[in-house]
This record gives C-alpha cells, sequence and structure tokens, in this order.
C-alpha cells in the first residue's frame, strides 16, 4: 500500500519547470545551450518598486496580514480593474495569493465536487488540468488548432458543456501560443455562455499588459457584463511588471466564491509576502512607463522570431497577438531523421533532438495538450534569440 496520496498519481510535474531545469543542468556540466523554456520576462522589477518594497522593510511593515491581502493592495486592485477593464469590485471582492497559480488553485480546490467537468481549451499553460484533477474534477480539453488560429470558437464551446460542466478556464493572450481573443471573438463565446447558467467562467489574464497592437485586451465580464456574478477575473503582477519571483496574484469575483478562497488560503499558506504586497500596491499605483517600454522590446523580439523560424525548412510559425511565446507547428519535420540518426516520430523528439544537436531548449507541445509543436519563449535578448533562431534553421535543415 503506498504511503503517498491517490490524487498525486494523477498529476505529473511541471514540463515548463523540467526543462529549464534540464537547460540549466546542461549548462551547469560546460554546454552551450540557450533555454527558451522560461516563461518569465528577462528585463528587471522597476525601480520604484524595489523601493517600495525596501521603504515597507524599513518601516516595519514585515508582520502577518490578513490571509488575502493588505487593504490598501485591495484597494489597488479595484482602482485596476475599474481604470483598465471596467469592471466594479469592493475589498470584499478582491483575493489576493502568492501568485495567479495559487489564485487559480484556491478556486478549483474550492469549488470543484467529484466528477465536475472543468472545459480547458487546448493548447493550455500546462498547470489548468492537473489542478482540475488535484481539486477532484475532470479536465475536458477542446483542441483548438492552427486551423483557428488557436482559439476556442462558439460551436467548440456549445459541443463541450454537459450538465457536468462547472468551470471554463480561459486564458487570452494565451500561453503557450500568444493568441489573443478580439472583442467579437469574445462576445461568440460569453453569448453561448449566456446560455448555460450552471457554467463558470475563470479567465486567466496575466498576460493583459502584453498584447501588441491593433490587438486591444478585453476580459469577459467586461465584454458581457451579466457574466460578473460567475465570473473570476484573474491577474497579477508577474508578467506586466518583471515581478515573477515576487509572487503576487490576484482575482476580482463574486463574494461567496471570494469568500470560500479566503477559507482555503487561511488554512494552507496564509498571507502572501507582506513586502511583496508593498511592492504590488506600488506596480499598479504607480507610473506605468515600465508597460510600454517592456512591451515594445517583446514586440520586437516577437517578429525577430516568427520572421526566422518560418525560414526553417518544415516549421510554420503563426504571428502571436501577445504574451512572449511563439508555437510552431512541426509537422514538416515528423518522420524525419535527425543528425543522431533519431527519427523524429512526436514533438518530444524534436525537441530532445534539437537540445542534443544544436543545445536550443523548448518545450514539446504535447505538454500543453497539442501535438505537433513546440513552445518557444522569447524572453530574452535580442542576440541571443537571432542565435537560438540560427541554431533551429540548422537543425531543421540537417533534418533527412
Amino acid at each position: 500500500m503506498s504511503f503517498l496520496a491517490a490524487s498525486l498519481a494523477r498529476v505529473k510535474p511541471s514540463p515548463t519547470i523540467a526543462v529549464t531545469t534540464k537547460a540549466n543542468e546542461l549548462k551547469a556540466a560546460g554546454k552551450d545551450v540557450i533555454g527558451l523554456g522560461a516563461g518569465e520576462p528577462d528585463f528587471d522589477t522597476p525601480e520604484n518598486i524595489k523601493t517600495a518594497a525596501k521603504t515597507a522593510i524599513d518601516s516595519g511593515k514585515t508582520k502577518y496580514t490578513a490571509p488575502d491581502g493588505i487593504v490598501e493592495l485591495k484597494d489597488a486592485i479595484c482602482a485596476k480593474f475599474e481604470r483598465e477593464n471596467g469592471l466594479k469590485y469592493e475589498r470584499k471582492n478582491i483575493n489576493v495569493g502568492t501568485g495567479g497559480k495559487q489564485v487559480l488553485y484556491n478556486a478549483l480546490v474550492a469549488t470543484l465536487n467529484p466528477g465536475d467537468e472543468v472545459i480547458i481549451p487546448a493548447p493550455y499553460w500546462v498547470s489548468y488540468p492537473d489542478m482540475v484533477l488535484l481539486g477532484g474534477g475532470v479536465p475536458v480539453p477542446v483542441e483548438a488548432g492552427i486551423e483557428t488560429s488557436f482559439k476556442l470558437t462558439a460551436d467548440m464551446l456549445e459541443a463541450a458543456i454537459t450538465p457536468k460542466t462547472k468551470w471554463l478556464i480561459f486564458n487570452s493572450p494565451s500561453n503557450p501560443t500568444g493568441a489573443g481573443y478580439s472583442r467579437e471573438e469574445l462576445k461568440a463565446l460569453t453569448d453561448v455562455l449566456l446560455k448555460h447558467e450552471h457554467v463558470w467562467i475563470m479567465t486567466d489574464d496575466m498576460y493583459e499588459h502584453i498584447a501588441y497592437p491593433p490587438f486591444e485586451f478585453c476580459t469577459p465580464a467586461q465584454v458581457e457584463p451579466k457574466l460578473n456574478d460567475r465570473t473570476l477575473t484573474i491577474n497579477g503582477v508577474s508578467k506586466a511588471y518583471a515581478m515573477t519571483g515576487w509572487r503576487i496574484g490576484y482575482a476580482g469575483g463574486p463574494e461567496q466564491l471570494i469568500g470560500a478562497m479566503r477559507k482555503v488560503q487561511s488554512q494552507s499558506t496564509s498571507n502572501p509576502s507582506s513586502i511583496s504586497q508593498w511592492a504590488a500596491v506600488e506596480a499598479l499605483n504607480g507610473p506605468q512607463d515600465y508597460i510600454a517600454e517592456s512591451r515594445e522590446a517583446f514586440q520586437r523580439r516577437r517578429d525577430l522570431v516568427v520572421s526566422m523560424l518560418n525560414q526553417c525548412n518544415g516549421i510554420e510559425c503563426p504571428t502571436p497577438e501577445g504574451a512572449f511565446y511563439v508555437y510552431p507547428s512541426i509537422k514538416g519535420c515528423i518522420g524525419k531523421t535527425a543528425p543522431s540518426g533519431k527519427k523524429i516520430e512526436t514533438d518530444e523528439d524534436f525537441v530532445t533532438e534539437l537540445l542534443e544537436a544544436e543545445g536550443v531548449a523548448a518545450v514539446q507541445g504535447a505538454a500543453f495538450g497539442l501535438s505537433p509543436y513546440f513552445r518557444a519563449s522569447y524572453a530574452t535578448s535580442d542576440e541571443v534569440l537571432e542565435e537560438a533562431c540560427t541554431r533551429i534553421q540548422r537543425f531543421c535543415g540537417s533534418l533527412k
């Protein structure tokens, strides 16, 4: 009889973290490796935010706080939601967690019963299905491939909904594809959701501020206010302000749901770091210049990577509307043979051989629920990206 919980057997470790760990191990062993696996900006946290954290330390703001956030941060979040998304919340509608990941997890644990289904458009962020499984629910992936620009359509959503559906998890701009839903595309989905009153919407807006013109970000509760009473709108400071290590995520939603999430958090981690919370107050209330500057750099990198990957034999790389990932199809590489003599039968074979042959670490599409693709992050310097893409071109050219 195993000592470990049976639920643990249903989940797997994060493949994106595994790729980054492998790349770092190879680097430490002296191999020339370029890691394109990490999902975080390479820029430093803006100075005003770091200063706010130091001030918080010096002024003794180092004690426990309320389990789900200080009132100053909740007020800043309410102001952000109204200013940028047209969503009106009060403090009782706000939850602050240790990163967006905890907020998502708390919501699922607080609401799922055995057999509850959660619709997850695929490709998806690797953690969504495993969080659902840990919460006792059933993930229902719905494949949205390159032919729909990696976007769920109204018909696909309608076909996936059953009497057991509890949540739709929605992410735009998306990790791993960077696909962003226009207001019209979102309205088509919200029209379907209006007909199914038992389905709740969990929207992960973490890449809201990394969206490239002419694409304009919008969120489901903003597009269809009638869904506000069953929508949890999740965001955070990690991607927008280069604060991944500070671990602050937040959500706005109905009071009953937020109260349930607060209960889960009060009996697990309790409050996020007090210092990080004060830094997040400054991020949301302070100057926003950094956002436009970083977005411009990411857009330049996106254009470089898309252009170079589309010059690779056997690769088709769509242009993302946001985030800092590309999700190229390697359909044209499947069935070919790598320089090692290994036949490329899957996208995992492709990324394994690419790492061995050229020292470029990317993540296989299978990890995100849709093959044959791979995800590459362009959250690194132009020079490194150019070298990485040159190596990928060379690798694809070597396939026989």
